[in-house]
């Protein structure tokens, strides 16, 4: 009896040890999967933004890392400190002899872009650009929105804030080297806009090349002049910000209405607190996921869209509790439609 106990024990023993055994080598390969996955990527991309100071290519960024995650690739990002077309193309062209798996870039519709994308497009690259585009070239899509309507959207912010009267000043970081297609169309969509409204005076255009502090200095010269301006528009989220922040520094809150554009985190702040009137953004964390979700799939032999539609908001304190709710939503979207693709049901 005694016997048949010890042995009953034994065995109980045994099996448990088993078990326990069993249950370390499941979880030694699981995490040498997970090690697999990590230490594995599938591609390598190279992703160019404008600049390193404008919130606005922070979102960017913020949203191409998730995707990098989602999609298990790296990527390399490369920005000029401030706006720098030359770095850009010199970007590209580092990219391209590197032999990446794939580059998305912020570009511009000129020869020389056209050129760099293009070489790197014959070497079998795939090419991506976002924000701007080079419709000339090789690239493969382009993620981003209709500059026109940005424009228009803009317009009619600024119609409502003033009533249909007011002397206005703009602030635009475009110059004769940058982007001129692009802020030409937001331009001629603001204008276009306007133009039935006699009472709403266009009194002075700035050049902003240094981000927000240069949108700071010109919003000092702005109320210091003696053409009673009471309301800006920026064509940047980096002059935005600085503009808001002198408009709160020299105490003009509630007398310069400013009409501004990006979607950040602080940009919400200020709509929050009445700084800034409202914005129209395009949704850049939704450009940099979808840019590196399309490259993926044209590097896994899918079908992509040549346009991805990254859509136009228009933000204002009385739909600010909507807007964070579906961006909420919307970054939920995202996490379920890769559960998808992967079957993670």
């Amino acid at each position: 009896m005694n016997i048949l106990r010890y042995l009953y024990r034994q065995a109980i023993l045994i099996l448990s040890i088993l078990v326990i055994l069993s249950g370390v080598a499941l979880l030694l390969l699981d995490d040498r999967s997970i090690i697999s996955t990590v230490s594995k990527p599938q591609f390598h991309f190279y992703f160019i933004v404008q600049n390193s100071v404008d919130p606005f290519w922070k979102e960017v960024i913020k949203g191409a890392e998730v995707a990098a995650k989602d999609y298990n690739v790296v990527i390399e990002f490369c920005a000029p400190r401030f706006n720098d077309r030359n770095e850009e193309l010199k970007y590209i062209d580092i990219a391209t002899l590197s032999r990446v798996d794939g580059i998305i870039t912020h570009a511009v519709g000129t020869e020389d872009f056209t050129n760099a994308i293009d070489r790197a497009y014959y070497k079998g690259i795939p090419v991506i650009t976002f924000e701007n585009d080079a419709n000339k070239s090789k690239r493969y899509a382009f993620a981003g929105t209709n500059s026109y309507e940005i424009g228009k959207r803009a317009a009619e912010l600024l119609i409502k804030a003033t009533n249909g009267r007011g002397n206005v000043a703009i602030i635009t970081n475009s110059d004769s080297n940058q982007d001129i297609i692009e802020n030409n169309l937001k331009m001629n969509g603001f204008f276009s806009t306007l133009k039935d409204y006699k009472d709403i005076k266009i009194v002075k255009t700035y050049t902003s090349k240094m981000g927000i502090l240069s949108s700071e200095e010109i919003t000092q010269k702005i109320i210091e002049s003696d053409e009673n301006i009471n309301a800006i528009f920026t064509v940047s989220s980096a002059d935005t910000l600085g503009a808001a922040q002198l408009i709160v520094d020299r105490n003009k809150v509630g007398e310069i209405i400013l009409i501004g554009y990006g979607s950040s985190e602080e940009i919400t702040r200020y709509i929050e607190k009445e700084i800034i009137y409202g914005t129209v953004a395009s949704d850049p964390y939704k450009m940099g996921y979808d840019s590196v979700k399309t490259l993926y799939n044209i590097k896994r032999g899918n079908s992509v869209p040549t346009f991805i539609d990254t859509e136009i908001k228009v933000i204002t304190k009385d739909g600010l509790d909507e807007f964070k709710s579906l961006e909420e939503m919307r970054k939920n979207i995202l996490k379920r439609e890769k559960s998808y693709e992967q079957g993670d049901f």
